[in-house]
């Protein structure tokens, strides 16, 4: 079924989002934001990984990408490639690189139609535009494993940016809990409008419960918010609240529970079941191989806590850039909600024929605020004027996602958010998001695939592998 965590994730602060816009290929949801589309999920493989797998699929080991761009002539069709890698039993060290040739074809083409004919000084110009550093970036990523802790760290340049990319993270395994400590200069968020905001200082540390048969899950930690946010690839825009600098305690909880209204189990084994010649089928992927109906709900709730970091000081006005708009919204320093999902899913088939053995569908509801729904009935009931039209997390919201075998591993997938009322300036139930994917899945993984996506609302895509994943 589809992953209800995503609601608790997304409500608490962390959830990364696969963004085409680093060569980490990742970003991060803005808490008090709907729910993200579940395929936007980033994938649990660190870029470098997957692009020394992707590789050695694709010519030259190099893999497309869409992403725009603040500059046009640059395009936002660009070439991912792994230089470098080094790997041992306790880490590995990558470089990873990034091309966009449509700034230097249209240059050299420029060159040689300007030019009466091919002379010395017109392939003099040809070459300063291969050494143009705006059409590259570089990536230099390194982890290291200590028993039960990991550490990774990173750094990215991009040509046409000013300024370079860092992160660290840490991870430390406990008996029943995961402890993660993460840092970035600055931290790239995408906020539910599909605008990216850059944060100078963006900290954060916290332990969250690992999932356990009960169905109950917690979350705590603290997180900072340095320097004044800044469009990452726009002119203009509204600074979220969340983004503003401060420091935050912020705790939350779920309780999880899901029921089969039927469900075919393999009677063989968990990876294989037999056909009408008597051999044995593996499905291509085994988080897909049983056919059923069932239904599955979360709720949970949050807490949080903010200190300092006034966003309506002079200080702060003073920093943000004039096309830049701060939220007239002020940011209560105490506040709690609570949220819930519940989710349909139907699926037919196994996934091990070769043609006409899968259709899923799955429909999730999401309350993504308890608080702003309550207030907006509330409204409708007094038939009077609701002041909190436009707030993205008054109204419910349906995501349908859609799945369909093509060819043996071939799967098409198309995932779609609706609003259920007026929101954003739209009147009435509306489409908010869709993203389209084609994924191949490699059996050999027991649940591994590389799927591409394009999102039309972000103008961006990428190829990604993803590993155990429904």
């Amino acid at each position: 079924m589809a992953n209800l965590r995503t609601a608790m994730d997304s409500a608490f602060w962390d959830q990364p989002i696969s963004s085409s816009q680093t060569l980490e290929g990742c970003a991060y949801s803005i808490p008090g934001d709907p729910f993200p589309l579940e395929v936007t999920r980033a994938s649990k493989a660190l870029r470098v990984q997957q692009l020394s797998l992707l590789g050695n699929g694709f010519p030259l080991g190099t893999i497309p990408s869409f992403s725009p761009t603040s500059t046009k002539d640059l395009g936002s069709f660009s070439l991912q490639s792994l230089f470098l890698k080094l790997a041992n039993s306790n880490g590995w060290l990558g470089l990873m690189g990034q091309f966009r040739p449509k700034k230097l074809i249209s240059s050299i083409k420029g060159e040689f139609t300007n030019a009466d004919e091919f002379e010395w000084p017109a392939f003099k110009d040809v070459a300063k535009h291969v050494f143009d550093k705006s059409i590259y970036s570089l990536g230099l990523f390194s982890q290291l494993s200590l028993s039960s802790s990991s550490v990774l760290l990173s750094t990215e340049r991009h040509g046409d940016k000013r300024r370079p990319r860092y992160k660290m993270m840490l991870w430390h395994e406990l008996p029943d809990h995961d402890i993660t400590l993460e840092a970035s200069w600055p931290g790239l968020f995408l906020d539910h409008k599909g605008k990216y905001w850059d944060v100078p200082e963006s900290i954060s540390l916290d332990m969250s419960s690992l999932p356990s048969k009960s169905g109950f899950r917690y979350r705590f930690g603290v997180h900072k918010n340095g320097g004044h946010p800044q469009p990452a690839s726009t002119l203009n825009g509204e600074v979220p609240c969340a983004l503003m600098p401060g420091l935050c305690a912020k705790a939350a909880f779920s309780y999880e529970k899901s029921k089969d209204f039927w469900r075919h189990k393999d009677e063989i084994d968990d990876t294989a079941e037999k056909t009408d010649k008597g051999k044995v089928c593996r499905p291509f992927d085994i988080r897909l191989r049983e056919p059923h109906a069932a239904i599955s709900g979360i709720i949970g709730g949050t807490s949080a806590a903010w200190f300092g970091g006034s966003e309506s000081s002079p200080s702060t006005e003073s920093h943000v850039d004039m096309d830049t708009s701060i939220s007239t919204k002020k940011r209560s320093p105490l506040n709690a909600d609570l949220f819930g999902s519940v989710c349909y899913t139907f699926q037919h088939g196994r996934f091990a024929k070769l043609y006409g053995d899968l259709t899923r569908v799955d429909a999730r509801l999401d309350i993504c605020s308890a608080s702003s729904l309550a207030k907006r009935v509330f409204n409708i009931f007094r038939r009077s004027s609701f002041s909190n039209a436009d707030s993205p997390l008054s109204s419910p919201k349906l995501s349908l996602i859609l799945q369909q075998q093509v060819a043996g591993p071939i799967m098409v997938r198309v995932d779609s958010k609706f609003s259920l009322g007026s929101s954003s300036g739209k009147q009435g139930p509306h489409v908010e998001d869709l993203i389209c994917s084609l994924s191949y899945s490699l059996r050999l993984l027991r649940s591994g695939k590389v799927v591409a996506w394009y999102s039309p609302k972000r103008k961006e895509g990428m190829v990604e592998l993803r590993l155990f994943e429904f």
